[in-house]
């Protein structure tokens, strides 16, 4: 994992320098060394802030071909490189170095811009081809791995990160429309950032700069089935093994997260199969919270030591600027700085590359909205309560708590509301009691329900099965912006850690996607498969336990110390497009709501507290 920085001038000239200042806006992702890249005539220029994972020694970016027409620079791992690298010296190119990088720049000389569909990796690049005059930016087929970039009538500027991107001179300001957006339904719109002109590389796309135009094409989309496949449990654990496996590989030494839920579980036991391993996990104070115990029992089952992070609420309140500052977005629950100082705790232990359960509840439909919809019941008043019964933390979140903002659009294109999207909606109508009036009435023809759909590929929707539909719905929106992005990459990257999904790999995906929906959810028991499979690998406890999602204990409106400064900051300051006088009433109100309104307010407090710290951390102007 590193981080990256392209120059594409159409007027004027790529310096060294500048790359060199973006570069510094990046080095928590890169302490290893920094390499610069630039064309004869200054057009281009490719920058690299280097994590020293893979090739220690020999693997300096930007890296080029034999004859160094092809340059790049990259961010992420590629997996299975070394029967690439044989396939490619057979047909005659020769490898200066052991990194799996160098794979990319002869892989292109052979297949153009189709040599991303054949990485099987985390990652995000940025190639030149000088013959050709093309640069290309590609991303994997998740969104793993960040990349950004804005366009002017002078040049396109690429990086890991917004920050990067202001300091080559985008102006740093708020975008209307999406923050409009984040308020209604949380997420972004794909392709859309909170910044004004910073836009994103979609997961699974590629974007070509040629002859001072930028297009767009995508390469891969998740092709959810319609109709069941023939995978496996044991397809699956295969699969997984695998994933495991290449993902060990690593000139530095690996961690694993370690939570006490299945997907960690089964992930840390696999990687044990390689090899000793230590893992890490966090602690609550608040009991209904915290998983240690079955953490520390999941450790000894498979001989795993363990790392244990004391998230007190103190902590968690201090370390949540720096965490929004990393992570350059919003955040509904203190699982934010706590997935912060879980990756500062890794850093600490010496190591630079962790395996993470990530991606499993995409791919197995492990969530509870998913079960609700999979039963047809989002508007069953009965099954919402039984479901809320057994998952109390994901009210205002996951499920829905309140009335919320108007979906009916999502019912008109859909069918249905998908349960999450029902739980945004009571998010979203909290939120908004405390925008600002003038705010709300230039965004009064907006539905930002019916734009999240229209978003998605409408082809990718038709036929299947609502809970098809939600899992679709949820990946594109949920999982790549928030979940990827600024929980995983973000509070990773902060510290020089490399985060590695095993369950979003491309083999294992595909394996799940092919499974039969009843080896998903069986007798409303989430992700059958997996527990059927990894039976002998984890504990009853963690086997028979139902899906409980990372969140920490909300943080209150009352709290002192450090947290009690969050919110006067947010109280006195918040963001031009929130109401003062509102946020002031609503502040005052909340410590005599009942115990249930607090906490399915806590979402929406966390988001005014994570917007204002972002807009000053960043220096963010008014919406544009």
């Amino acid at each position: 994992m590193c981080g990256i920085v392209a120059i594409c001038a159409h007027r004027g000239r790529a310096e060294r320098r500048d790359v060199e200042r973006a570069l510094g806006a990046l080095r928590h992702r890169g302490p290893d060394g920094l390499g610069v890249y630039v064309t004869e005539d200054a057009r281009v220029a490719l920058g690299h802030a280097r994590l020293a994972v893979m090739d220690p020694g020999g693997g300096a970016q930007p890296i080029a071909n034999e004859d160094g027409t092809v340059v790049a620079t990259v961010n992420g791992e590629i997996y299975d490189f070394e029967r690439l690298r044989d396939e490619l010296t057979a047909r005659g190119h020769r490898f200066r170095t052991r990194s799996d990088s160098e794979v990319l720049v002869h892989l292109y000389e052979e297949h153009g811009e189709a040599c991303v569909a054949m990485l099987r990796g985390e990652l995000a690049f940025v190639l030149w081809d000088a013959r050709r005059r093309r640069l290309l930016a590609g991303r994997d087929r998740f969104g793993i791995k960040p990349l950004v970039y804005a366009q002017t009538r002078e040049r396109v500027v690429f990086a890991s990160e917004a920050k990067a991107l202001f300091a080559l001179g985008v102006p740093a300001a708020w975008d209307a429309g999406s923050v409009f957006q984040s308020a209604s339904a949380q997420y972004t719109l794909p392709g859309r950032t909170l910044f004004a002109g910073v836009r994103e590389v979609r997961p699974g796309h590629v974007v070509v700069v040629e002859d001072g135009a930028l297009r767009e094409e995508r390469y891969w989309d998740l092709e959810l089935p319609a109709t069941d496949g023939a995978s496996t449990p044991r397809d699956l654990m295969d699969a997984l093994e695998d994933a495991v496996r290449v993902r060990m590989r690593a000139d530095v030494p690996v961690a694993c997260h370690l939570s006490g839920g299945l997907d960690s579980s089964t992930v840390v036991a696999l990687a044990r199969r390689q090899g000793p391993v230590d893992s890490f996990t966090v602690a609550f104070d608040d009991a209904s919270y915290d998983e240690l115990a079955l953490a520390e029992a999941s450790a000894r089952h498979v001989g795993s030591r363990l790392h244990v992070v004391r998230a007190t609420p103190d902590a968690l309140a201090r370390a949540l600027p720096a965490a929004v500052h990393a992570a350059e977005g919003l955040a509904i629950n203190a699982h934010l700085p706590a997935k912060f100082l879980l990756s500062g705790a890794v850093r600490d232990a010496g190591f630079k590359v962790v395996l993470t359960g990530e991606g499993a509840d995409e791919a197995l439909l492990g969530y509870a909205h998913f079960r609700q919809d999979l039963l047809g019941a989002v508007d069953s008043e009965g099954a919402a309560r039984a479901l809320h019964a057994t998952n109390r933390a994901s009210a205002g979140i996951m499920l829905p708590a309140g009335a919320g903002l108007d979906t009916s659009a999502v019912k008109r294109r859909l069918g249905f509301v998908p349960t999450w999207l029902a739980a945004k909606a009571t998010l979203g109508r909290r939120v908004h009691a405390l925008l600002a009036d003038d705010f709300l009435a230039a965004h009064a023809h907006t539905d930002p329900f019916a734009d999240a759909v229209d978003a998605l590929d409408a082809a990718q929707l038709t036929g299947r099965a609502p809970v098809m539909q939600a899992a679709y719905a949820w990946t594109k929106l949920a999982l790549a912006d928030y979940i990827l992005r600024t929980l995983g990459d973000g509070t990773e990257m902060a510290h020089g850690v490399e985060g590695r999904l095993p369950f979003l790999d491309t083999r294992v995906f595909e394996v799940a996607r092919a499974l039969p929906l009843a080896s998903k959810v069986r007798d409303g028991v989430e992700k059958w498969a997996l527990r059927e499979g990894a039976r002998s690998l984890v504990t009853g406890d963690v086997a028979r336990r139902q899906k409980h999602p990372f969140l920490a204990p909300p943080l209150g409106v009352s709290g002192g110390g450090a947290w009690a400064d969050v919110v006067a900051l947010a109280r006195q300051r918040p963001p031009p497009f929130f109401d003062a006088r509102k946020v002031g009433r609503w502040l005052d109100a909340l410590p005599g709501a009942t115990a249930a309104e607090q906490a399915a307010s806590d979402p929406a407090l966390m988001l005014l507290a994570t917007s204002t710290l972002l807009g000053e951390r960043l220096h963010l102007g008014s919406p544009a």
